[in-house]
């Protein structure tokens, strides 16, 4: 493992004289991926290898660990240079992530491992102190994990954090402060910060809300909204009938009453017509939202001074991928965050719209290469329309030619030898044959016709009775209705009798209770 950038130490130590790096790589040595020792716990983890890729902005800063194997696990682990207890101390890793492989399934995140590792064991279920890095699947499954180790619980970061998924070299940065707050940036924009207690589920609330707080017995918390009790119903408002008769429709001159029964107008809507009325909706006064309990200090909280503390020795890779591709380069794990910005500055920031430009490059020459290769084909078909047009004219003047030669042959002389034996054939039998066939086939052709105007006459007149008997269901079902309503109107016209009946009733009660 080497450092390459003693000028940028000088630097960020000359800042803070205490500041120190625990791991630094580059992969600017072809031995370094040396350092990155392969797990022995399966025997078809994918291959890695030291590659610039195809595109980049830096030719010295380019290296970098490339994924060589499509759809393989890889679990890889390097030592780091001295173990990393970040007590009183901040704590950043830092990488680079190209997916150059234009990504559709596959992590790009690193774990950091406790001293206690055991390299050729490392697997998905060895312990870890931190988590970090982008995992993308799809268009959905998308995210940045940040996972902290705390009481032997791994907890990933409530807050979704997007990767980027483009195919250039992007930064990631995790800095943990000794003050228990941190930072999330990528491309050194921060994406998310604050108090670590707020984003990870770590320790119990500072608050909770009071067991022995009870709901008033006056308090409202429903419905929202009430009908408003002065609003009235206007005067004009129409709320039916939602049909009427259609008052310019006439009763057809060949309706017949005894066949049909009683014509009725079809109905249309009613213009006036404004659908049920109801009252306005206003806000309940009373209504005062759903009840919570107060919030009181929690008993259980307690804070921890070791919240922020982690014990680091190895970082790995233990990651899958669909399709291979994907190179990791500048990992850095440090106390000190401005030798961090710098490192990042030298390795990934000065080298950006190189890299941009490189890949705007390759990407005009591949679409020049497709252009070229459509024309190319556009080309060899309409060579090929030539072709197929030039031989088929040809083939219509080797026809004309025959036509030709057929019509001389007409027209040359029936000779008398050619003629011998030809009366022979047309012997009278055939002829016998010949008028009787085709006696046959007219009388065939007579039946068939007859059959056909059979057949029209008997759907004629199906289709008559059937309109027939549509219209008497329909003359029925109408009186049905009529014979309905009738009957309805009667009994309201009882009730209602029966109604004033009571009524009278009851005048006469309070007339003779009056008198007495």
């Amino acid at each position: 493992m080497r450092c390459s950038f003693a000028l940028t130490t000088l630097a960020a130590l000359a800042s803070s004289a205490l500041a120190r790096v625990y791991f630094e790589e580059t992969f600017s040595s072809p031995e370094s991926i040396d350092s990155f020792k392969p797990s022995k716990v399966r025997d078809d983890i994918g291959s890695i290898k030291i590659s610039n890729g195809k595109w980049y902005g830096s030719e010295e800063h380019a290296a970098g660990l490339q994924l060589v194997d499509d759809a393989r696990f890889y679990a890889y682990a390097a030592k780091l240079k001295r173990p990393f207890n970040s007590k009183g101390k901040d704590f950043i890793v830092q990488f680079t992530v190209k997916y150059e492989q234009d990504i559709d399934c596959g992590g790009a995140y690193l774990k950091l491992l406790p001293p206690t590792l055991e390299p050729e064991k490392f697997d998905g279920d060895s312990e870890y102190e931190i988590m970090f890095g982008p995992d993308i699947c799809g268009s959905t499954n998308r995210r940045v994990h940040a996972i902290i180790n705390y009481n032997n619980t791994n907890n990933q970061i409530e807050k979704v954090i997007q990767p980027r998924g483009d195919q250039l070299s992007h930064q990631y940065t995790f800095w943990i402060k000794a003050d228990k707050t941190f930072e999330i940036r990528i491309d050194n924009k921060v994406q998310e910060e604050g108090k670590i207690e707020d984003f990870w589920k770590v320790l119990p609330d500072k608050q909770v809300p009071d067991p022995d707080a009870k709901k008033p017995e006056d308090w409202v918390d429903g419905p929202a909204m009430i009908e408003d009790p002065e609003d009235k119903k206007p005067e004009d408002w129409v709320d039916g009938p939602a049909t009427l008769p259609d008052p310019d429709a006439k009763k057809p001159e060949d309706w017949d009453d005894d066949m049909d029964g009683d014509w009725e107008a079809p109905v249309i809507a009613n213009p006036d017509y404004k659908g049920e009325w109801k009252p306005r909706s206003i806000k309940n006064p009373e209504y005062k939202g759903e009840w919570t309990a107060p919030l009181v200090d929690n008993p259980d909280y307690d804070e921890d001074e070791d919240l922020a503390v982690f014990n680091v020795g190895y970082v790995g890779l233990d990651i899958w991928t669909v399709k291979a591709g994907t190179i990791f380069s500048n990992i850095l794990i440090t106390d000190d965050f401005d030798y961090a910005s710098q490192f990042g500055n030298t390795t990934w920031a000065d080298n950006v719209e190189g890299e941009i430009a490189a890949k705007k490059a390759i990407d005009d020459e591949e679409a020049k290469k497709l252009e070229e290769e459509r024309k190319a084909k556009e080309a060899e078909k309409e060579e090929e329309k030539e072709k197929d047009k030039d031989k088929a004219d040809e083939l219509e003047g080797d026809d004309d030619e025959l036509e030709d030669k057929s019509a001389d042959e007409e027209d040359k002389p029936v000779k008398e030898e050619d003629m011998e034996g030809v009366a022979e054939e047309d012997t009278e039998a055939d002829l016998v044959e010949d008028i009787k066939e085709e006696a046959e086939e007219k009388e065939e052709a007579q039946e068939a016709d007859e059959k056909d105007e059979e057949d029209e006459r008997i759907a004629a007149k199906k289709a008559r009775d059937e309109e027939k008997a549509a219209k008497r269901a329909a003359a029925k079902e109408a009186a049905e209705k009529a014979k309905q309503a009738a009957k309805e109107a009667a009994e309201a016209a009882r009730k209602a009798e029966e109604a004033a009946a009571e009524a009278e009733k009851e005048d006469e009660k309070f007339n003779a209770h009056d008198e007495l």
